[in-house]
C-alpha cells in the first residue's frame, strides 16, 4: 500500500508542475503570431507528449523513491526537484511572459539538470535512468525549436 501511494504522490508532484505550465500556456495568440521554423510539431502533439513525459518521470522517480535503504536517494530525487522546478519555470517564462531568451536560458539549465537526474537515476535504477531518455529527448528537441522561435522572433 505505501508503494501506491508513493507512486500516486509522485505522479500528483509532476502533474502539478504540469498544471502550472498548461496555466501559462493556454490559449494565446502570441504564441499563434510568433514566427516558427517549418518543423515545428502541430499544437495537438504536446499535449499527449507531455502527458506521457510527465508519467514516465514520475514513474522513474518512485523507481527510485523505491530504493530507499539500499541506495542513496538523496541526491537523484534532489536533482528530479530541480528539474521539475525548471520544468515548470519554462513554459511562465516562455508563455506566461513571452520571453523566448529567457526560456532559452531556463531550457539550457534544464537540459543539464535533465542529464544530472538521467545519469543518478540510472546509478539506482536502470529503468529509472531509461525511462528518463525520452524526456532527454523531447528536451532536446524543444531546445532547438526554443532557440530557432528565440531567433526568428
Amino acid at each position: 500500500m505505501r508503494n501506491a501511494v508513493a507512486l500516486v504522490i509522485f505522479l500528483a508532484l509532476t502533474y502539478a508542475v504540469a498544471a502550472i505550465g498548461g496555466a501559462s500556456s493556454g490559449p494565446d495568440e502570441w504564441y499563434r503570431s510568433l514566427t516558427k521554423p517549418p518543423w515545428t510539431p502541430p499544437s495537438w502533439v504536446f499535449g499527449p507528449a507531455w502527458g506521457l513525459l510527465y508519467t514516465l518521470m514520475a514513474v522513474g522517480a518512485w523507481l527510485v523513491w523505491r530504493q530507499a535503504g539500499e541506495a542513496p536517494i538523496a541526491l537523484p530525487l534532489g536533482l528530479y526537484a530541480v528539474q521539475l522546478v525548471l520544468n515548470g519555470l519554462w513554459s511562465v517564462l516562455f508563455f506566461g511572459l513571452h520571453s523566448p531568451g529567457l526560456a532559452m536560458a531556463d531550457i539550457v539549465l534544464l537540459w543539464l539538470a535533465i542529464v544530472a537526474t538521467t545519469y543518478a537515476f540510472w546509478q539506482i535504477s536502470t529503468v529509472a535512468g531509461i525511462l528518463f531518455l525520452p524526456y532527454l529527448l523531447w528536451v532536446t528537441f524543444a531546445s532547438t525549436l526554443n532557440y530557432a522561435i528565440w531567433r526568428l522572433n
